[in-house]
């Protein structure tokens, strides 16, 4: 609670959009996509509305979601999560993550996670009483070091939070890097919890592959995943915890406490949504890919050191060439100076040093992507 003279703490999220609304700005930086879902996804969530679903729902969330859920993992992994006690449904990913954090972590455990990091890491881990111990990618390629990650390992540590598809950095994790963490966790027997919230968002024939499929993960893995990336209604706020039940069990046990239950409606239209067919998930990751082609090379034209992503709806990019080493210096000048929100990466590191890397989304409409380029290389560097 906020006590006397002290201000609630905003989000670097929060302070861009409020500059996007001031100056006009076209909005590359907060991770919304400028388009609605799919029309029959959003049909069904209205028929469930006019039909009555409108109370709360079961806290695990409502069977035809959940039984929708476990048939997407095995479709597409070959899990098998029972629905009954394998999946709970929740107010987003986030809401699972930070569920999954104050279930499973104790005061003084320590918790690996992939730096640059989500900012939701470090608070949910903080609230849990535990510590972010942080393992670098680093650019250019953001590939996952094996031995700085088992290096970090100690006596202390607890659980391994791997994000793959990987945000800010659009890394996807390869398997033999996920070997690598599936064996480090079975040695030194870690609980894993893995945010794949981007995992039908991957590009140039790469594959998704969660760890929970490995040999050895299943016993000890929570996979949270979501349905806004995929559906473009990150409003709805549908995420979901897959995995044993003895796992998903402690992770509900929390969630109850959280939000109870949410988006009853929106859970139906969601059951809809994943038994789309594959046409339309491979339409995703292509109109995406195009996207991301068109954004990598505005950036690199107007003169941005540019990381190109293997996965996600983000391209980092380097500011340096422009004369910044300050990222967020940069961020906060570009929305009067070119008209455009960008968010700087180092709100993603621990030590929040400066850095000159931003993070542009590409989840807009090709035209707005087009106009954003076009103020960035118009406006002054």
């Amino acid at each position: 609670m906020s006590g006397p003279g002290r201000r609630p703490q905003t989000t670097i999220f929060t302070t861009m959009s409020a500059l996007a609304q001031r100056h006009g700005a076209v909005n590359l930086g907060q991770g919304f996509p400028d388009e609605s879902g799919p029309a029959h996804v959003i049909e069904a969530a209205a028929t469930a509305m006019r039909e009555g679903h409108n109370q709360y729902p079961p806290l695990a969330g409502v069977p035809e979601l959940r039984q929708a859920i476990a048939a997407h993992q095995e479709r597409w992994y070959g899990l098998t999560p029972d629905p009954a006690d394998g999946v709970s449904v929740t107010a987003g990913a986030t809401e699972a993550l930070t569920a999954a954090m104050l279930a499973l972590v104790d005061p003084g455990d320590e918790v690996i996670a992939l730096e640059p990091s989500y900012d939701s890491y470090k608070a949910a881990i903080t609230m849990a009483g535990g510590t972010l111990v942080p393992v670098r990618l680093d650019a250019p390629e953001y590939r996952l070091d094996a031995a700085r990650l088992a290096a970090a390992v100690t006596e202390r540590t607890k659980l391994l939070l791997i994000n793959s598809p990987h945000n800010p950095t659009g890394t996807v994790l390869h398997r033999d890097e996920l070997a690598a963490v599936a064996a480090l966790a079975v040695e030194r027997d870690l609980l894993v919890v893995t945010d794949e919230v981007y995992e039908h968002l991957v590009f140039d024939g790469r594959e998704h592959v969660p760890l929970a499929s490995l040999p050895g993960m299943w016993d000890r893995t929570v996979t949270i995943s979501s349905a806004g990336k995929t559906f473009s209604v990150t409003g709805w706020k549908i995420g979901w915890a897959t995995g044993p039940a003895e796992l998903v069990a402690r992770v509900q046990d929390v969630k109850q406490w959280l939000s109870f239950a949410s988006g009853t409606p929106f859970q139906y239209g969601i059951a809809a949504a994943l038994g789309s067919d594959d046409g339309f998930y491979r339409g995703l990751a292509a109109g995406y890919q195009e996207r991301r082609d068109l954004m990598v090379n505005g950036l690199k034209e107007i003169g941005f050191e540019v990381y190109e992503p293997e996965g996600t709806y983000f391209v980092t990019a380097s500011v340096a060439p422009f004369g910044y080493e300050d990222g967020l210096r940069y961020c906060l000048e570009l929305p009067e100076r070119c008209g455009v929100v960008a968010i700087p990466t180092q709100v993603f590191y621990l030590d929040q040093a400066p850095r000159p890397v931003v993070r542009f989304a590409f989840c807009k409409r090709p035209e707005v992507i087009a106009e954003g380029l076009r103020r960035l290389g118009a406006g002054p560097a």
